[in-house]
């Protein structure tokens, strides 16, 4: 008797981040043998971001932040392919590579983050810390150049962005640049149109963090654009950190898929995309459509799971998860002198048991993956 052929199916994951690392772990535990999977990322080394501060203070080297999709896509038995999207067409679920290929799939996850596209300033340097695998070359350049500099001129350091990410870049960065250049003086300063530091946080976290940057001598000017400031001293060279808020890749908005006015891509309860059901979305580059989500990478772990589930659920095999967003989350911000600042709804608290609890959160989180790879 002729064997019936298997039908094969096909999955396609769009970005390497935090949530797609969990499905390729939990696809590695439990396969399904009808499905072929195929990983797009720029890069196969994928940094986590809750410890892309503490590698700005040179507390790691990058290759310990970093989820090795290489290693997990081969435990999965899945390809993946380095490159980016440039463009989709949702509807006929196809997405087009800078190298020109084009890639079609039955189901089609993204989890590509967002992006920072910041203004060029003339006689500066300007660092977007989004997307992370671009932040690597331009910091180690410069932290390269800086340190061979032999006239030692000094330094303005500018970080635009009052929440988490410009505080823990601000504090982290310039720890490191002082312990490395001792002898270079430093302005730093951080400038954000925001009337309060840390907005959506505990009022304790924003004191905390008032006070560490009054400590270190950096100016704060609340309430200000970037083009509003006084401008940098023209003797001294000039760094610029952009770490505002989030914005959204341009090809989703030129999908067809549903985005918001923002361009993020608008998914339901169940991950899915308004538009289209058998395209999925997580993390920084969607929109809840119940109420706004903060950009955080804590919302794209705990999405994780569920998607592993619904895409599962997707091509076959049990039934689609609901996804309900933590009402509050536990955030620790690095200080880059072995302290942190640690928040949980209306509590905050500062110091070395902080630090010494996120460092082993973290480093946890990317050790489990690279034992799922093993």
């Amino acid at each position: 008797m002729p064997q019936a052929t298997l039908q094969m199916k096909s999955l396609l994951l769009l970005g390497a981040g935090h949530a797609h690392a969990q499905v390729l772990r939990e696809w590695a535990r439990r396969p399904l043998p009808d499905v072929n999977i195929t990983v797009i990322s720029p890069s196969p080394m994928a940094p986590y971001s809750g410890m892309v501060p503490g590698w700005l203070a040179g507390v790691y080297k990058f290759d310990d932040i970093c989820i090795d999709f290489e290693a997990l896509a081969q435990a999965a038995g899945a390809r993946l392919i380095t490159d980016d999207v440039i463009a989709c067409d949702a509807a006929l679920r196809q997405v087009m590579l800078r190298s020109g290929t084009v890639l079609g799939a039955d189901v089609i996850s993204i989890n590509i983050g967002a992006t920072l596209r910041p203004p060029e300033v003339p006689g500066a340097d300007v660092l977007a810390m989004r997307p992370l695998g671009a932040l690597r070359e331009r910091w180690e350049t410069l932290l390269s150049d800086l340190a061979m500099d032999p006239l030692q001129r000094p330094l303005t350091l500018t970080v635009v962005g009052g929440g988490a990410a410009g505080v823990e870049t601000l504090l982290c960065s310039h720890a490191h640049l002082s312990l490395m250049c001792p002898e270079r003086p430093i302005h730093a300063r951080l400038i954000t149109r925001s009337p309060t530091l840390l907005p959506g946080m505990a009022h304790g976290a924003a004191t905390l963090a008032r006070h560490a940057l009054d400590v270190r001598g950096i100016e704060v000017l609340l309430g200000t654009g970037f083009d509003d400031a006084p401008a940098a001293a023209t003797q001294a060279e000039h760094l610029v950190l952009w770490a505002t808020g989030a914005q959204a890749h341009h090809w989703p908005a030129r999908s067809g898929l549903a985005t918001g006015d923002d361009g993020f891509i608008c998914i339901d309860a169940q991950l899915r995309s308004l538009s289209h059901p058998q395209i999925f979305a997580v993390g920084d580059c969607t929109e809840w459509p119940q109420h706004a989500l903060p950009k955080a990478g804590v919302y794209a772990v705990r999405m994780g799971p569920v998607l592993a589930n619904n895409l599962r659920a997707a091509l076959g095999q049990g039934a689609l998860q609901t996804y309900t967003p933590q009402r509050r989350y536990l955030a620790l911000l690095a200080m880059g002198d072995g302290h942190a600042i640690g928040a949980w709804g209306p509590l905050a608290a500062q110091g070395r048991l902080a630090w010494r609890w996120k460092d082993h959160i973290d480093r946890g989180f990317v050790a489990g993956f690279a034992r799922s790879a093993a």
